[in-house]
């Protein structure tokens, strides 16, 4: 059996010392603020990132283009290798279809390796969750087919459930109106919402105040899942580490289980949800 390697996306929002210790290769996204130079999101820290978007200024970013893609997946199949790439969600980013055409390519190109290519419809630790079960269960032997499978329905099961602290990064993004984004600042409306199973987001419910957003956070938990207490739940914070660590004491207080990790979300999640942001992931029955 060839031995193949797992290739993501920095979407993922997973440290590159979690992505080196399970053995995952990960191609960065870019991000630029106006004015000033384009950025891959590992090259600005999520500290100076937000700071900067906390004093008014907005980013764009940039998915990986084919020919970065063409190039990783080249020289990972010169070394043998097979290649399962599970990818950022179709529904918010042109990633994965980078991905998908460069994978096209190199099988042209050396049509001996297997190039796997799976829309995750995931994002965040969404997306880094999924990565941390593939790699389990490559691990644990499976090959590539099987893994490929293995995460391919699993992907359906990974809830996104979020909120944000302010409703103006939404309205840039195109996901709320200027009007509802100004009142609801003003009536302290903080929006839970989810990434569906086709990978785009909705919004499920508005809550008054960060506190009730937080709680309703945690007790989602307990309406999606009947495995509980499950060990495979992530929580990821856009520069606000204390409402992370909060939402993880009502996880265990309600259901007696922690994050298994708490991260950073990067710059390139970070330029469309904004500071503040916080983000619950675990495998569901459903989305």
């Amino acid at each position: 059996m060839r031995k193949y390697v797992i290739v993501t996306d920095s979407g993922s929002d997973i440290s590159k010392e979690y992505l080196k210790k399970w053995k995952i290769t990960s191609l960065p996204l870019s991000v630029k603020f106006e004015g000033e130079e384009e950025l891959f999101d590992y090259e600005i820290s999520p500290e100076r990132f937000y700071k900067e978007m906390r004093t008014g200024k907005s980013a764009k970013t940039a998915a990986v283009n084919h020919q970065r893609f063409l190039d990783e997946f080249r020289s990972i199949a010169k070394r043998g290798y097979d290649i399962l790439y599970v990818g950022l969600s179709s529904g918010i980013s042109s990633t994965y279809s980078s991905a998908r055409s460069a994978a096209l390519s190199l099988k042209k190109e050396m049509p001996e390796t297997e190039v796997l290519t799976l829309d995750s419809k995931c994002a965040s630790a969404g997306l880094g969750l999924l990565l941390y079960m593939t790699a389990k269960k490559r691990d644990e032997g499976a090959s590539i087919g099987e893994d490929y499978s293995y995460a391919e329905a699993l992907a359906p099961r990974i809830c996104h459930r979020f909120t944000v602290d302010e409703l103006s990064y939404l309205r840039h993004g195109g996901r709320i109106s200027s009007a509802a984004a100004i009142f609801g600042n003003m009536l302290g409306i903080k929006p839970l919402l989810y990434m569906d199973s086709g990978g785009f987001l909705k919004c499920s419910e508005k809550t008054r105040g960060r506190r009730s957003a937080i709680e309703a956070l945690a007790k989602s938990y307990g309406v999606f899942t009947s495995e509980k207490p499950s060990k495979e739940i992530f929580i990821s914070h856009a520069d606000c580490i204390s409402d992370a660590e909060l939402l993880d004491e009502c996880l265990y207080k309600k259901y007696g289980c922690h994050a298994k990790k708490i991260f950073d979300i990067g710059a390139v999640i970070g330029a469309h949800a904004g500071p503040g942001t916080l983000a619950l992931f675990f495998i569901g029955d459903a989305r």
